[in-house]
């Protein structure tokens, strides 16, 4: 059933989410990642996946979130576990897509190292800013995005920006190209995972007015006053 905006809260007041959300004093130096098994090594930099990322990252492995034969894109794919994971799972083609050269060289890395060479799977790395790098022509099956979406800044540092508050607007430009260059397929899917240190009612309003059907696909409260919900959007048929 479509949500309204009248079932998702608001934002929380400024200085909670500045307060939930101080960056890690480590970003800029070598740290080390592990998740089902798999070791991922973070140069400068690159972010270190959070709950709300392993929220998507066991989604995918386990096909909650299915990616088998079909063509998938990791938006801001950070360290490279997304891109993993659906390669892993059997991806038809799976993009890898950051605006952060470092990023995607580490989802590279990650991937020869995870996943290797798999003859009905191909994996597109794209240093691009959303879908800019993304050829003309382009139908994806799933995108996946965990934006840096939190609704106030934390720091003037622009790696901390890059990746975590930004704001409503990138979200709503990601939305506006979906469909101004009519990049899904017929039945694709996005997973779009936010919580109520963003806007939510601006960006699930854009959506709605964008011709998204939009549902919950999971919603968790981490009993500190943050709700993360995970979005299922597809392009309303009717």
């Amino acid at each position: 059933m479509n949500i309204s905006l009248a079932d998702l809260p608001p934002v929380l007041p400024a200085d909670h989410v500045v307060a939930i959300n101080q960056p890690r004093a480590d970003l800029h130096t070598h740290r080390d990642y592990a998740w089902n098994g798999m070791a991922f090594d973070l140069p400068p930099g690159v972010f270190h996946p959070g709950g709300t990322s392993r929220m998507l990252h066991q989604r995918l492995l386990d096909g909650d979130i299915e990616t088998r034969g079909r063509v998938y894109a990791a938006m801001g794919v950070g360290v490279g576990v997304e891109a993993v994971a659906a390669g892993l799972r059997g991806a038809h083609t799976a993009y890898a897509l950051d605006v952060h050269p470092a990023s995607v060289r580490a989802t590279a890395r990650h991937y020869r190292t995870h996943v290797g060479e798999r003859p009905d799977t191909r994996f597109v790395p794209l240093v691009s800013d959303l879908f800019d790098a993304l050829p003309d022509g382009t139908r994806l099956d799933v995108v996946t995005f965990n934006p840096p979406a939190v609704s106030q800044p934390v720091s003037d540092n622009p790696d901390v920006v890059r990746n975590v508050c930004v704001g409503a607007s990138l979200v709503t430009r990601f939305l506006d190209q979906l469909v101004d260059r009519d990049l899904l397929a017929e039945h694709g899917e996005v997973f779009l995972i936010l919580s109520n240190t963003a806007d939510l009612h601006a960006i699930i309003g854009h959506a709605i007015r964008g011709g998204f059907a939009t549902t919950i696909h999971h919603r968790h409260d981490w009993h500190d006053g943050v709700v993360t919900f995970l979005f299922r959007l597809t392009r309303d048929q009717r």
